[in-house]
């Protein structure tokens, strides 16, 4: 299927009854990982408005993510948990890591949720702001010698993952920064994943991410991606995984 056909497949498969509208805001307090959570499950609202992240991802591309892939995403995991958790309440994260004991269902759509949920609340509006002095610039730099490196290895993790998946960066058990990647919906903290730890960073590089604005130019979304980060959430995430 060629590029303008695809696209315009996309958009007219997937449009239909978009919310209208920015979602709510919240305080950054309340943005760094909260995704502990039992049943039922819920997506948490935007941190910012659909076109807050133009021009690097475009409007309709986040509210078709949110509102289409990632809203499936939950309410799949809430049938799943409905049937597998027996009315016993239990975090997604412990779920997680025991997916191997559930079914597929559960493995993909918990995967799915818990991803998008941490991949809304380490973005925010490009400002120009780097990652700044603190502990988790320091991890860095001793893991990785230097941003650029980390930079780096990231960006070839997530241009060599084949087909759907993420780019993780995460806290592994030794307290350790490391980056990996895995497919589909997996992620670090899965006991299925090669890769094991708890995710604080993650990229997104399913088509359904990218595809409207970028077409098939994946390295380009993933270059301008680092201009999204927010690096306050991240420290965050990083200091509560350790």
């Amino acid at each position: 299927m060629k590029s303008n056909s695809r696209r315009k497949f996309i958009i007219n498969s997937l449009s239909g009854g978009l919310a209208a509208g920015a979602l709510s805001t919240l305080p950054d307090s309340l943005l760094a990982l909260e995704l502990n959570q039992a049943t039922p499950f819920s997506q948490t609202p935007l941190p910012y408005g659909y076109a807050a992240l133009e021009p690097l991802i475009d409007a309709m591309t986040m509210e078709i993510h949110y509102t289409k892939h990632a809203a499936t995403y939950t309410k799949n995991l809430n049938e799943a948990a409905s049937s597998e958790f027996k009315g016993a309440s239990i975090s997604l994260e412990d779920a997680l890591k025991n997916i191997s004991t559930y079914s597929p269902k559960m493995r993909n759509n918990g995967g799915g949720h818990y991803n998008h949920e941490l991949f809304w609340k380490t973005m925010k509006a490009p400002d120009g702001m780097g990652l700044h002095e603190g502990a988790l610039k320091n991890a860095m730099i001793k893991q990785f010698n230097s941003f650029e490196n980390f930079k780096k290895t990231l960006s070839e993790s997530a241009m060599t993952r084949f087909g759907s998946g993420w780019a993780w960066l995460y806290v592994d058990q030794k307290n350790e920064l490391q980056i990996g990647s895995t497919p589909n919906q997996d992620n670090p903290l899965m006991d299925v994943s090669p890769i094991k730890g708890t995710p604080i960073l993650g990229l997104d590089v399913w088509e359904h991410a990218y595809y409207l604005k970028y077409q098939n130019r994946r390295v380009e979304y993933v270059n301008n991606w680092f201009g999204l980060i927010n690096w306050k959430v991240v420290e965050e995430n990083f200091l509560k995984a350790r």
